[in-house]
């Protein structure tokens, strides 16, 4: 994928077993998450895949972002959803921002994984039961700074 300036992150909350959800929502109750990831996306992109769109609920789209979901099926379109099938499409498109998040679920981060510039982690302090996980990334991203610390979870910033 060819990034004519597109800053790509990921952001996405985890355990330290990487579990990132559980039947399809996210498996912990975190106001202060919510609220940093908000803060944080808020009049930019956010690329998504179906299942993550599907489960928004009433709360899609999310509001002052452009709603992008990468989605095989070509001929899946939803109310509010700018639909696109592979990486190379974001490019194509006109976009909010040149910074772009992308915010699930776990297919669509691997999928992206060897494009992200950036990764943001809520790191979840409590073990929960999920699901789905995050791919590893440990590897690649080795250096990371904290950005906020709260009783249930720290967020931090990893890079190249």
């Amino acid at each position: 994928m060819k990034k004519d300036a597109l800053k790509l992150t990921a952001i996405v909350a985890m355990t330290s077993e990487r579990v990132i959800g559980k039947d399809n929502d996210l498996p912990w109750r975190l106001p202060e998450d919510l609220k940093m990831f908000k803060r944080t996306t808020s009049g930019h992109p956010i690329v998504m895949g179906r299942k993550t769109w599907d489960s928004l609920g009433k709360y899609k789209p999310l509001p002052n972002r452009q709603n992008i979901v990468i989605t095989r099926d070509e001929g899946w379109s939803d109310e509010g959803a700018t639909v696109i099938h592979s990486p190379d499409e974001l490019h194509q498109l006109d976009l909010q921002s040149q910074e772009v998040y992308i915010i699930g679920g776990a297919q669509i981060y691997g999928l992206f994984l060897p494009h992200f510039d950036e990764l943001i982690i809520s790191h979840v302090y409590q073990d929960h039961e999920g699901d789905t996980y995050f791919p590893e990334f440990e590897d690649t991203f080795d250096e990371y700074e904290v950005l906020e610390t709260y009783e249930e979870f720290e967020v931090r910033k990893y890079y190249r």
